[in-house]
């Protein structure tokens, strides 16, 4: 059984090693933990590869996995992401009966935190509920219709107003709200540098430490040519900042490509080395910036 969470831990997403349906869970545990990671974010769709892979029910995969990351000393850090909850068109009770399986996919997990992403106060009360309790992360995305900044995720759980409600802060959802523009010649807005760092200030003032309860990190790739209806990435109807987390997203201080992560002879394994890499440079990075402030 896994200890109680440290406050600060290094952890992988589920996604980052590949998106092939070759690429299972339980190979990206194993890369995770091979690699010196000592948590992993579990992506709901990789759970349910794994489940239809093993013809398991997804409770069945559910604590299989947790099992397996008992056996590597691995914290399963979220489950993640279950969109689309609140002010959608649908009976309040489909979403919520669809909450009540993650809520227990949760459980059955013994996640930490649970990665969900616009919600209301019923299922924050449902998370709170669980034995043990499930904390509720909102994650404000460039492409939301409402809620896509941190100021406004943050003024979202002032009105929820839970304990167990809190923000997750994803750097690429930041910088792609802020300062990289694909369709842009630049690759980025106009006073992008100013803007950023404006709202990073603003973000270490007067954001509440109890109130960020997960940082994902992620760099992202500047278009080889400049975004627009005759890219080749383009879809008509699709935010551009989706589309570039689609295609463009590598890891941190990381120059190598990741639009192969969906091809079959993607590697696991040097993904999760890509990743460490990208770790190493960030603290480098991190070291040197405060060097000098």
């Amino acid at each position: 059984m896994s200890s109680p969470i440290p406050a600060s831990i290094l952890a992988l997403s589920s996604s980052c090693p590949g998106l092939h349906p070759s690429h299972l869970l339980d190979d990206k545990i194993r890369a995770a933990a091979k690699h010196g990671f000592a948590g992993i974010e579990i992506v709901y769709g990789d759970l349910e590869c794994y489940s239809h892979a093993n013809s398991l029910n997804i409770t069945s995969a559910a604590h299989r996995i947790r099992e397996l990351c008992d056996t590597f000393e691995l914290h399963i850090l979220s489950l993640c992401p279950f969109e689309n909850f609140e002010g959608h068109p649908s009976p309040l009770k489909d979403p919520m009966d669809v909450a009540k399986e993650w809520i227990e996919l949760a459980r059955i997990l013994r996640t930490d935190i649970s990665v969900i992403v616009r919600e209301l106060q019923q299922l924050v009360d449902l998370g709170a509920a669980a034995k043990p309790p499930v904390g509720i992360a909102y994650e404000p995305m460039g492409w939301s219709i409402v809620y896509k900044s941190w100021e406004s995720a943050l003024g979202l759980t002032k009105l929820v107003s839970r304990p167990n409600f809190g923000i997750c802060i994803d750097s690429f959802h930041v910088a792609s709200l802020l300062w990289g523009d694909p369709s842009h010649a630049s690759g980025k807005y106009p006073d992008a540098d100013r803007n950023l760092a404006s709202s990073l200030a603003r973000l270490v003032r007067e954001l509440p430490l109890e109130k960020l309860f997960y940082v994902q990190l992620s760099g992202g790739e500047r278009f080889s040519t400049v975004y627009s209806s005759q890219h080749p990435w383009y879809l008509e109807g699709e935010a551009k900042e989706f589309t570039c987390s689609k295609h463009a997203r590598p890891f941190p201080r990381n120059s190598e490509t990741i639009c192969r992560m969906r091809e079959p002879d993607f590697h696991i394994d040097t993904a999760a080395t890509r990743a460490r890499t990208s770790v190493g440079r960030l603290r480098k990075a991190a070291c040197a910036k405060a060097a000098n402030l």
